[in-house]
């Protein structure tokens, strides 16, 4: 397959680890992966998860940028409603500027979040409704034709941090078209729209001075092991976890409570987020995957490990690597 390999690591806090072996095992992630060939490794923003790390998306870019020296590094992505764009432009202008070429900014205009956290970080409901004028506004800091005048980020001016437009609706298709910026599709999680998305991107895509092509990163999980049968045992443990991460408010379930609500209708709506998932060993992964960048019509595809066991989680890396000859 020609097209590149990226990942988005979701800094899981797995069962009886802290915030700080989260952060270890995704420096270890990305070494591994500059050694294996991989284009980026992506981490998204997310608030009030005990099972997610990476809240500070940029101070977690930021150290591990410090412990690679190659592979592009980026939010996959910065949930812009939360900030104000001047203060991520500051923030990516540093990494820029400390990383030169190996920054990128994904944005999403999802809370990222409860109601109750979403108050806790000072925005209101509406304040999605001004994404698309918050990215112009961000981007012309980092161009340095600020939208503000007068008003300047340093870092960041003249940084032309490259942007990604995130989305799992048609709504980021349309503003990533209209912008003439690379679109990146949550199909790892949200897969309804993916087809209908990528379909309206790439017709209304109009070109801008950092993109003069459609450009489409697709996400998918996977979870790949020397046997099939081991993938599988992995695939499982992960939809019973999701079972308590997602549904449990607060309690875990024993593996059979764990498999009757995945029978139940609530659950076969989170099976149904985890549809586009790659499982198996080597060559069932690689078959997979390759169906799945083709039915995507994608450029990139950018992988998230969805293995508990820490060793398979690395491991998948590894041999996804292996079979495509990164």
């Amino acid at each position: 397959m020609a097209l590149p390999l990226s990942i988005l690591d979701l800094a899981h806090i797995g069962d009886g680890e802290t915030a700080g072996d989260s952060f270890a095992a995704s420096v270890a992630l990305a070494q591994r992966a500059e050694e294996l060939g991989y284009k980026r490794v992506w981490y998204a923003e997310h608030h009030n998860m005990d099972s997610i790390a990476s809240s500070a998306t940029s101070v977690l870019i930021a150290h591990v940028a410090a412990h690679t020296r190659t592979i592009r590094l980026g939010a996959g992505g910065v949930m812009l409603p939360n900030h104000s764009p001047l203060t991520i432009a500051e923030q990516f202008g540093t990494l820029e500027t400390l990383h030169p070429g190996r920054i990128d900014l994904g944005l999403g205009r999802a809370p990222g979040s409860d109601q109750n956290t979403m108050r806790a970080l000072r925005r209101t409901p509406s304040a999605a409704d001004t994404f698309p004028q918050d990215v112009l506004e961000l981007q012309g800091y980092l161009t340095g034709e600020t939208r503000i005048p007068g008003v300047h980020a340093t870092p960041g001016k003249g940084t032309n941090v490259p942007l990604y437009i995130l989305g799992s609706s048609l709504f980021g298709a349309q503003l990533a078209a209209a912008l003439g910026l690379p679109y990146a599709f949550a199909s790892h999680f949200a897969p309804t729209a993916l087809e209908e998305a990528v379909a309206l991107y790439r017709r209304d895509f109009k070109p801008s001075a950092q993109l003069d092509r459609p450009y489409v990163i697709a996400a998918l999980n996977v979870i790949a092991a020397e046997t099939g049968e081991e993938a599988q045992e992995q695939y499982l443990a992960a939809k019973r976890l999701r079972v308590s991460r997602f549904l449990g408010r607060g309690r875990t379930f024993t593996p059979e409570e764990a498999d009757m609500i995945l029978d139940s209708p609530a659950g076969q709506q989170l099976l149904q987020m985890m549809k586009y998932s790659a499982v198996g060993d080597p060559a069932e992964v690689k078959e997979y995957v390759d169906r799945f960048a083709e039915h995507a019509h994608a450029d990139e595809l950018i992988v998230a490990f969805a293995a508990p066991d820490r060793k398979v989680w690395l491991r998948s890396a590894e041999l996804l690597a292996e079979v495509y000859g990164l």
